[in-house]
């Protein structure tokens, strides 16, 4: 098979013998496909705003914004437009190219979502690409946030549909699917992953990254997070994450994927720069910038600016005639 086959009929045993590769192997081999389509020293940088923190219905594992957890969160409302702004032209003004915002919903309500249909407009405005993960959507919903011009819209897998349960009891797993395929036949691009480190099998990451790989459409954009533990979640105190683990699972997301950014995402504050890099090495050319994400800490600005410089990375930049188009494509390296 060409490393530049798109595919979409991937099976469980096939990605369960490229995470079972020999670790040179298989890095050789995600870095091969990453160099197809991408400039392999460019990562793409995202900020990330909570925009309605806590009191969410949904029982997640591994989630501070539960109303169902014990944690030391305090919920506060539904940001105003204004402060919203101010949030992504600072992000703008320190290299990220796509603001993302996030809101503790199951599902926002019609009225909620104007305010964040003025949100994306604005956003839109400063140049930045857009995103939202607002929970499970409807048809017309989508379309709204479509024809307000929403560029990416989030929605994690989490994890497998075999382990997912043991996660996740307040929405199914084909919840989830039906909110992705809503995105895409409205024309949205997906933000779309998973976590890893919460008990699931070296065979559960292969499955969740089959459901991906599968879509109709790849996702343009993959987040692979690693569990951030937070005291009073059901998560707390899980086994941590073999780092070669983590490794190997994006690598193999580089090779099912290989014309989406995946995306260093949760976890990275916990990380080693050894680490990060393995993760560069092995096809991730995406992360978030700033020192929070929506409840947890994140790796600190100046630590990531030295880190690109110790590497020969740098940040991608977007021009804004790119925005229109399809997908990631568009920028592929020579």
């Amino acid at each position: 098979m060409s490393i530049q086959e798109i595919r979409h009929d991937w099976s469980l045993d096939e990605i369960a013998a490229l995470l079972d590769q020999p670790f040179n192997d298989l890095l050789f081999r995600a870095q091969s496909a990453h160099r197809a389509y991408f400039e392999p020293n460019r990562i793409q940088v995202s900020t990330l705003l909570s925009i309605k923190t806590g009191a969410c219905p949904e029982d997640c594992g591994y989630c501070s914004q539960s109303a169902q957890h014990a944690t030391e969160l305090e919920p506060e409302r539904l940001l105003p437009v204004s402060e919203v702004l101010a949030a992504a032209q600072a992000a703008r003004d320190k290299g990220a190219t796509r603001f993302c915002m996030g809101a503790a919903w199951r599902n926002p309500t019609d009225r909620n979502l104007e305010r964040v249909l003025e949100m994306i407009e604005g956003v839109s405005g400063l140049g930045l690409e857009t995103c939202v993960t607002l929970g499970m959507l409807t048809e017309s919903q989508t379309r709204r946030l479509a024809d307000a011009g929403l560029d990416y819209y989030n929605h994690n897998l989490d994890t497998s549909p075999e382990f997912y349960g043991q996660v996740i009891t307040t929405r199914t797993y084909r919840d989830r699917l039906r909110t992705l395929d809503h995105v895409q036949r409205a024309g949205i691009r997906v933000c779309s992953g998973g976590i890893l480190g919460m008990g699931e099998s070296r065979r559960d990451r292969a499955s969740m990254l089959r459901q991906l790989a599968n879509l109709p459409k790849h996702p343009e954009s993959v987040p692979i997070n690693l569990l951030v533990q937070v005291e009073g979640t059901p998560l707390f105190g899980a086994e941590g994450l073999d780092p070669f683990e983590f490794v190997r699972t994006i690598a193999v997301a580089r090779i099912l994927m290989p014309r989406s950014y995946v995306r260093l995402s949760a976890g990275r504050s916990e990380m080693s720069d050894e680490l990060q890099a393995l993760c560069f090495l092995a096809g991730a050319n995406s992360m978030f910038y700033g020192e929070r994400l929506l409840t947890t800490p994140n790796a600190e600005a100046a630590s990531d600016e030295r880190l690109f410089e110790r590497l020969g990375l740098a940040f991608e930049t977007v021009d804004a005639t790119e925005r229109t188009e399809p997908g990631p494509c568009s920028r592929q390296a020579v």
